[in-house]
C-alpha cells in the first residue's frame, strides 16, 4: 500500500521537486547504486528503466526517504524527503498485505493521516476528499469493498486514488502495471496523464522500454549507475541500451527502422520494441 512519507515542510522557492547528487547505496559490501545525481522538473513523467537488479526500486526508496543512501543527498523541493508530506510512494503489488481488513475508502483515508493527523477523527471534508478521489480514478462505486478483493488493476487504481487524497506532489510508483492486462494498464497511464496535467511529478520504473518510450517525458535509464537521462530518443539509442542491459540486449534492423531484442524482462520472456 502508498507509504506517506515524512511531515509536512515549506518548499523552498524555485528548488526543484526532486534532486539526487551523488547517491551512493551499498548493501553487505555491494554497491545497489553507484554516484547518481539528477534533477527532475515539476509536473514530468519519469520513467525509470533498467535490467533486473539495476537499482530501480532502492532509487524510489532513497527518494521516497524510506532508505537512507551510503552517500550523496536526496531533496524533495530542497529538503530531505522525511520533512515532506508531498511525496507518495507505492511499492510493488507483491510487497503488500492483502490479507489485511480494510475497505476501500479506508485505505484510500490513510493518505489524509499526515494532514488531518495521528489522533484526530476525519471531518467531512476528509471524506469529501477520500470521495473525490476515487471518483477520479473510477472507483467510487467500490469504496466499501474490501481491498484483498479487488482485481490488480483496481489495487493500483485505489492506491491512486490514496495519493490524490494526501494532495501528495510527487508520487513514485514500482512497477504498477506489471501483471496487468491492456484494459487496466490504460486506465492507470490515463490517471498519470491527468496528475501531470495538474502538475504533480510523477516516477515510474518499469521493465518495459517501449511503454516508457510512448508515454513518458523522460527516461532515466539506469544499472547500478545512471547511464542516461533525458528524453526517449535522447536516452533509448543503440549505445545506452547494450551498455544497460550488457548481453541481453540484441539489435537487429528491419525495414521500419531500429528493432532492439531484450531478453532481461520479467519471468525470462523477451519483448521487442521498435525504435523508428
Amino acid at each position: 500500500m502508498a507509504q506517506l512519507t515524512g511531515r509536512f515542510h515549506e518548499h523552498i522557492v524555485d528548488a526543484p521537486p526532486i534532486h539526487l547528487e551523488g547517491i551512493d547505496v551499498r548493501f553487505n559490501g555491494t554497491d545497489a547504486l553507484v554516484n547518481i545525481h539528477a534533477e527532475i522538473e515539476p509536473a514530468k513523467r519519469i520513467a525509470v528503466v533498467g535490467p533486473n537488479g539495476a537499482g530501480k526500486t532502492t532509487l524510489l526508496q532513497v527518494i521516497a526517504g524510506t532508505l537512507d543512501p551510503t552517500r550523496g543527498k536526496a531533496q524533495i523541493y530542497g529538503h530531505h524527503p522525511h520533512r515532506h508530506v508531498c511525496i507518495a510512494y507505492v511499492p510493488q503489488r507483491s510487497k503488500a498485505d492483502w490479507n489485511f481488513p480494510v475497505n476501500v475508502s479506508e485505505v484510500v483515508m490513510m493518505g489524509r493521516i499526515r494532514k488531518i493527523g495521528l489522533f484526530r477523527w476525519p471531518t467531512q471534508q476528509d471524506w469529501e476528499f477520500v470521495r473525490s478521489s476515487l471518483e477520479q480514478v473510477d472507483m467510487n462505486q467500490l469504496a466499501n469493498r474490501q481491498i484483498g478483493d479487488l482485481s490488480g488493476g483496481q489495487q493500483q487504481r485505489v492506491f491512486l486514488a490514496q495519493a490524490l487524497a494526501q494532495e501528495a506532489e510527487v508520487i513514485l510508483l514500482d512497477e504498477p502495471l506489471n501483471g496487468l492486462d491492456i484494459p487496466s494498464q490504460e486506465a492507470i497511464l490515463a490517471v498519470l496523464d491527468d496528475l501531470s496535467a495538474r502538475g504533480v511529478t510523477v516516477l515510474v520504473a518499469t521493465h518495459d522500454l517501449e511503454l516508457a518510450r510512448a508515454r513518458f517525458d523522460q527516461i532515466l535509464l539506469l544499472n547500478r549507475k545512471m547511464i542516461a537521462f533525458g528524453t526517449p530518443d535522447e536516452v533509448l539509442t543503440e549505445e545506452n541500451l547494450i551498455e544497460a542491459y550488457g548481453g541481453g540486449m540484441h539489435v537487429v534492423d528491419s525495414e521500419e527502422g531500429r528493432m532492439v531484442l531484450t531478453d532481461t524482462c520479467c519471468e525470462g520472456e523477451e519483448d521487442l520494441h521498435h525504435h523508428g
